[in-house]
């Protein structure tokens, strides 16, 4: 599990817009770790993970794009039934509110990766630390309620 930084940019809803923000990357040589799009009407918002961010923030200024910079979990997800709600119950149970999340285009070894954007990195990063591949869920963390128990 690691940190990353992630880039938000707002597009307008145009042809073009997406294509000309990652030929800008790509003729920097950045790689897109993760992205993902998302329609808000007559604009667009553009997340995205690259491999290393002084490059790609300056992609975008040398095509005047805006972006925000926010840190963000990659959480390895295990290729099988039920890794991800697993890594999510793991958050609620330690109070942790997922903002949101998508995937990634590929993990290391090829294996799958979740971008997680929370409210507490820190405490996120301690409370999935021992979440790997080979993980086997516990039943039940003694002393922890989840957040959304009644």
């Amino acid at each position: 599990m690691e940190t990353a930084k992630q880039f938000s940019v707002q597009l307008a809803n145009k042809p073009g817009r997406f294509a000309a923000i990652l030929s800008s990357l790509s003729k920097e040589k950045v790689t897109i770790r993760a992205f993902c799009v998302m329609d808000c009407g007559k604009r667009s918002t553009l997340r995205f993970v690259p491999d290393d961010a002084a490059l790609a923030r300056s992609a975008l200024e040398t095509i005047n794009a805006e972006c925000d910079v926010t840190d963000v979990l990659m959480a390895e997800v295990p290729n099988q039934p039920g890794g991800l709600p697993r890594i999510c119950q793991r958050l609620a149970e330690d109070h942790l509110n997922v903002d949101y999340a998508y995937g990634s285009l590929s993990g290391p070894k090829g294996g799958n990766l979740a971008v997680i954007k929370v409210n507490n990195l820190g405490k996120a990063q301690r409370s999935l630390s021992d979440i790997g591949p080979n993980h086997k869920p516990v039943k039940k963390r003694p002393g922890r309620r989840p957040a959304y128990a009644r």
